[in-house]
């Protein structure tokens, strides 16, 4: 929603919408004016979803009745009167209107920079980094007045790389070499994932911010693993597509990885995978993309990207938690990868941070640890921190959120922050991380070893949609029930830390709830 805090006359900021120039990147100079990109527009809900969804997490699943999407659109989605009027205002401003989707509640508009940039009165750079060439903004945008309390977001001017991807590869010394590795259904088997079930007829959605994969090293890595190469389905996002780049050191490894995971341990699911650019534009449309698909209707949701809560802006931390919110209300279960950089998230102002979207309190956080298995005998298992070099997992208290409710009482600490911040705790659950017990994958014609928080995501998928199948009903939003169950249905990891925060009895801001007993947790969150 926009403040009264007014630009110019007849103009409004639009809230949190503030951003400053990118850290580590040199300026470079102005953009050119005939660019021309898009915009994503994001308005208010007739109601918001989040009194739903939190109804919904407090009721057995039983009893749970979920939305159809086109009861969502009705009840949750945009207003066509509030449609309207951004159309208007785009139109006036000479931009062209590719789409308006009253679920998704955003219009995309196109347009050169120098209509965009008077549209909105963005202060756009080019800039140069170790990350590549790259337009950012600084300051904040504006509206109409007439608009003010319509708007919710404007993403799309700023396409400097918002996220990362949670994987670590293994690189082991010659000491470790003994270390071991498993394929995904022995990890599986380790946390006694439901036998029987396939995930026939579930639909898990991955989100991907760059890479790709090839059905030639799909089909090798199956047929390894004797089993044949599950339905993958490719969706477009924002013009990006399924672009392997056939380098192993590139984003094909998580691609790769939060596929064969999923597909290995829940052959027979039904795979989409949307491909979208590295921006905060382009994750939400990702997102709000998956979540609301009426052709491909996943149930399920695996996010193994993202970057320290600071590194947002305000309107992208509230649309894309308001769009897990919507999740919640269709019965769709977002796993998200806690980070791979330990209690600090990678940054070095000194302080602790937790990783977004996984502190997001509408999904489940994923964390890590270092597992040793012999079959189905769970013979070691600890907090994964390899050292500052070599990853450990993610995990704190969030400055942004609130602690939720349902984890009032799960022992969450102040943040170790000055202060000491009370707030959602992160993670939630966890599951194997460490690359030096990581699992085997097939990437650009080569066999890996590969680790990280970006591998419990889709684990967690794939017992989802193992649970999915034999209740017959989607799970939804789970985080209550696993909370209210949590010694009964997990491996407590009590040895090891992550920086900051120590593993404990219980909840712990390494590794949540703990690793999962797969049977059970399908019959508490029944």
């Amino acid at each position: 929603m926009s403040d009264s805090t007014h630009s110019s006359t007849g103009r409004v900021l639009v809230a949190g919408s503030e951003r400053s120039a990118p850290p580590n990147a040199t300026h470079v100079g102005p953009p050119d004016p005939n660019e021309r990109t898009t915009i994503t527009i994001v308005v208010r809900p007739v109601s918001p979803s989040t009194p739903t969804a939190n109804a919904l997490a407090a009721q057995p699943r039983a009893a749970r009745i979920y939305l159809t999407r086109e009861q969502f659109a009705a009840q949750h989605g945009a207003a066509q009167a509030d449609i309207d009027a951004v159309e208007r205002f785009s139109l006036d401003a000479g931009l062209t209107v590719l789409c308006a989707d009253l679920a998704r509640r955003s219009v995309i508009v196109e347009g050169t920079l120098a209509q965009l940039s008077a549209a909105f009165e963005a202060d756009l750079a080019l800039y140069t980094s170790d990350k590549g060439n790259f337009r950012a903004r600084t300051g904040s945008l504006t509206i109409p007045t007439s608009l003010d309390g319509i708007v919710t977001g404007v993403f799309g001017f700023d396409d400097r790389p918002q996220a990362r991807a949670q994987f670590r590869q293994r690189i082991r010394p010659l000491a470790a070499a003994a270390a071991p590795s498993y394929t995904p259904p022995q990890v599986a088997a380790a946390y006694d994932f439901p036998s029987g079930a396939t995930g026939s007829g579930q639909t898990v959605a991955i989100i991907e911010l760059g890479g790709g994969y090839t059905t030639s090293d799909l089909d090798t890595y199956f047929s390894q693993l004797g089993s044949a190469t599950p339905n993958i389905t490719s969706v477009s996002v924002d013009g990006a597509t399924n672009s392997p780049v056939g380098d192993p050191n590139s984003a094909d490894t998580e691609v790769m990885l939060d596929i064969e995971v999923v597909g290995a341990i829940a052959p027979q699911a039904n795979l989409v995978v949307y491909f979208a650019p590295n921006t905060d534009q382009g994750f939400l449309d990702a997102i709000t993309t998956a979540i609301h698909d009426t052709t491909n209707k996943p149930t399920i949701v695996s996010i193994s990207w993202g970057g320290p809560e600071s590194s947002w802006t305000a309107q992208a931390l509230q649309n894309f938690d308001a769009a897990f919110a919507d999740a919640a209300t269709l019965g769709v279960t977002v796993c998200v990868a806690s980070g791979d950089n330990g209690s600090t998230d990678g940054q070095t102002d000194g302080l602790q941070h937790v990783d977004f979207p996984s502190s997001s309190p509408n999904v489940l956080a994923c964390g890590g640890t270092t597992l040793e298995a012999s079959g189905s005998t769970i013979t070691s298992e600890i907090v994964w921190n390899n050292g500052p070099n070599g990853g450990a997992t993610g995990g704190g208290v969030s400055d942004v959120f609130a602690l939720p409710s349902w984890q009032a009482g799960a022992g969450v600490p102040p943040s170790a922050n000055a202060g000491g911040h009370i707030g959602r705790g992160v993670p939630d659950v966890a599951g194997d991380a460490d690359p030096n017990t990581g699992y085997t994958v097939q990437v650009d014609g080569t066999s890996q070893v590969i680790g990280g928080t970006s591998a419990v995501a889709p684990l967690w998928a794939a017992l989802l949609a193992l649970i999915n199948q034999k209740a017959g009903k989607p799970a939804g939003f789970i985080n209550a029930q696993l909370y209210a169950s949590a010694e009964s249905a997990f491996h407590d990891i009590t040895s090891g830390n992550n920086g900051a925060y120590s593993a404990k009895a219980g909840w712990d801001a390494c590794t949540g709830l703990g690793s999962p007993d797969g049977s059970l947790v399908s019959a508490v969150i029944q």
